[in-house]
């Protein structure tokens, strides 16, 4: 028995020695390309019996019932046919069974499969925010704060002619919140092109210094902060026949903000979410296209918080008179059926879980396939959702972080899937839920990587009640009998979840990369992140930074109470909300933390944003003691131990002046305080340089953890 024993421990060590160490560059660079666990690329419905998709730079097809594959067209192929304009099929889809929409070298393409025909509709050099229209095969696009459309019919024409000084067409507008992501909106069959036109002329210049120059040169863009005066923003209305373009006689103060814009099916009508400046009133409004004049308020919803439109309403197939649209209007996101006629409201979906995703409504209409929250607040699930009683059927059969691809008559979906122990598999699903079949299980990229053990757990938030989920990454050789530092990582604000399960429980790998240095990592959602309902977020109105810092408190004693855990040795770290919560739990918490590193923080919220800071804060003035208590400046005097700031020198996101300040405070209250700021990045530190970003992080918790 003991020479067993002995050989285990033997072979045990060989295995371990054979494994490898994670690299920082492995964990900041191979995440995202050496060591992405592989699927099938770019998959889409052509029709509803068969999907494409790419290997090895080709088109290849799928037949959804019988697993038959063929390629259709390759890459050479398309390069040929095009004279080499066309040369991937990067972004392609299906406009038809039989047309494939596709992007070349300062074109767009439509190619008919059948009889190899090609069309191609070039663009001049140097536009930007490009929109094309498969209905009329033309493209818009924006040059120097002004607007164009152009065809092969009728060559280049200019829109707008006002752009520069402060006015800017067709681009996003409200900095992209409200999911907003772009700024022009083509009608159904391409007679009209509706477009954001911004003045920002009444919004101060901020400066950004360029220093990479021979003579520093000034940069300077709109930057509205909390409070302060904002952007002026109009939707256009283009008519591509008559050439003439008016603008919607929206009827709320200029300050408002107008996003969510959808084309009735017969483009005599244009609808639009309207939203005062206090984003606690929205009005879904509609404007006839012709006049520009309202037309009538269809639907309003109130909130003593706020309320925040993020998809667009979405128009029955069949019946032109209704729509669909996803609403937190019972403090949940569910989805909604209205019908224009009868303006009866009725809603379809019902519980204490979230719609993440409208996936479509199959031909037929009869159901909404959706992601959710319905099983676990961390896992999404694949449902189909009885769009006459509202009865819900889950359609996956293992649990984790399910994203659907939806055929048109929603008799199948292609599910992409992982799971903590599962890098990715992919199973085309009946929209019944009663058969499945894999279509691939990616090999797990980290399967010679020793890892340190992973685990997903909830403890209770401040409330004693609710149940908040957290991630703890034990150190490669975890001994339980030894005592370890913790480097707690968080963000802990709006609109994230960090804590899923997915692969490796969502994990950032530099955590795992500091598991091989000795630490433990932990990462908790506290209240106020995502997907957990209305009263779950807006707990935090009027007061960023108290109930989330209760609730990562409560983590901290969860952490002391665990023997292998050294409290005189605890860290954190963050990034933009994250670095302002990691500013929030160190100064606030005098002697718990001895180390921390705050990237890209904002230290006072009336330096933030309107749009955003305003939604969570409202203004300075309206709010005096929530805006004290969640400005670090203030509590600079409980600054003990070690802490570092980091800051991209061009953030536009969170201006390096939260940080300047802070700077200024320390000096002033005789505080230590150390500060790295990267030249020529913006809000985040990507690419290459990444790698020094974090090793820099990293050696400032080795140094002094």
């Amino acid at each position: 028995m003991k020479n067993i024993i002995f050989l285990f421990l033997i072979l045990s060590q060989i295995v371990v020695a054979q494994q490898k160490q994670m690299s920082l560059e492995d964990a900041i660079l191979g995440k995202y390309s050496y060591l992405q666990p592989q699927g099938i690329p770019a998959q889409k419905w052509r029709g509803s019996e068969s999907f494409t998709y790419i290997e090895s730079g080709d088109l290849w097809e799928e037949n959804a019932k019988t697993g038959a594959k063929q390629q259709i067209l390759s890459s050479q192929e398309l390069k040929d046919i095009s004279g080499n304009k066309i040369y991937s099929f990067t972004n392609y889809k299906w406009l038809n069974k039989n047309e494939l929409f596709l992007t070349g070298l300062r074109s767009f393409a439509k190619f008919k499969l059948e009889s190899k025909e090609l069309t191609i509709i070039s663009y001049e050099p140097g536009f930007d925010n490009l929109d094309f229209c498969e209905a009329n095969s033309t493209v818009a696009f924006t040059k120097e704060n002004d607007l164009y459309i152009q065809n092969n019919s009728h060559g280049l024409v200019r829109v707008t002619s006002d752009g520069g000084n402060g006015i800017v067409n067709g681009s996003y507008v409200h900095r992209r919140e409200f999911g907003i992501y772009k700024g022009t909106f083509w009608s159904n069959s391409g007679n009209y092109l509706a477009f954001y036109r911004k003045d920002e002329s009444m919004v101060r210049d901020y400066p950004l210094i360029d220093y990479m120059a021979r003579e520093a040169e000034l940069k300077s863009v709109k930057y509205p902060m909390a409070g302060m005066a904002s952007h002026y923003v109009q939707l256009g209305i283009y008519n591509v026949n008559t050439k003439e373009t008016f603008f919607l006689k929206t009827t709320e103060p200029n300050d408002h903000y107008l996003t969510n814009i959808t084309w009735s099916p017969d483009e005599k009508s244009i609808y639009l979410m309207e939203l005062n400046r206090e984003q606690n009133h929205l009005k879904l409004n509609e404007y006839n296209v012709e006049s520009g004049e309202l037309v009538k308020t269809i639907l309003e919803e109130k909130k003593e918080t706020y309320v925040e439109p993020l998809t667009p309403i979405q128009f029955s197939n069949i019946n032109p008179n209704e729509f669909y649209y996803l609403s937190r209007n019972d403090g949940w996101m569910h989805l909604y059926k209205y019908s224009l006629k009868s303006k009866e409201l009725k809603q379809i979906s019902k519980g204490d879980w979230e719609i993440t995703e409208l996936l479509g409504l199959g031909s037929k209409e009869k159901y909404a396939f959706v992601e959710a929250t319905k099983d676990s607040p961390v896992e999404r699930n694949l449902y189909r959702i009885s769009l006459s009683d509202g009865k819900v059927i889950k359609l996956n059969r293992e649990g984790g972080l399910h994203k659907g691809l939806l055929s048109p008559d929603g008799d199948y979906l292609v599910d992409s899937w992982s799971s903590k122990n599962v890098p990715l598999t992919i199973d085309l699903i009946s929209g019944t839920g009663k058969s499945s079949r894999e279509l691939a299980n990616a090999e797990n990229p980290l399967k010679n990587y020793q890892l340190g053990e992973n685990t997903l757990f909830s403890i209770k938030a401040n409330d004693g009640e609710t149940n908040l989920f957290c991630r703890m990454i034990k150190p490669v050789d975890f001994d339980p009998f030894k005592k370890y530092p913790v480097i707690v990582y968080v963000y802990g604000g709006p609109h994230s979840q960090m804590v899923m399960d997915n692969w490796l429980n969502n994990a950032r790998w530099w955590q795992y990369y500091m598991a091989s240095k000795g630490f433990i990592s932990f990462t908790m959602d506290n209240r106020g992140t995502y997907n957990r309902g209305e009263k779950f977020e807006n707990i935090i109105h009027r007061q960023l930074g108290n109930y989330e810092s209760q609730d990562q408190m409560k983590g901290i004693d969860y952490l002391k109470s665990l023997p292998y855990v050294d409290k005189s040795r605890i860290g954190v770290h963050g990034w933009s909300y994250g670095g302002f919560m990691t500013l929030n739990l160190f100064l606030k918490n005098p002697g718990v933390f001895k180390v921390a590193v705050a990237g890209g923080p904002v230290v006072d919220w009336s330096l933030y944003e309107i749009m955003y800071g305003e939604r969570y804060m409202d203004t300075p003035e309206s709010n005096e003691k929530g805006y004290f208590n969640a400005n670090m400046l203030n509590f600079v005097p409980g600054l003990e131990g070690e802490l570092m700031l980091v800051h991209g020198v061009q953030d536009e996101t969170v201006v390096m002046q939260n940080s300047m300040k802070f700077l200024r405070e320390c000096v002033s209250k005789k505080k230590q305080v150390d500060f790295f700021a990267y030249p020529v990045h913006p809000h985040n530190v990507r690419g290459v340089d990444r790698v020094h970003l974090m090793e820099k992080v990293s050696n400032y918790f080795l140094d002094n953890l």
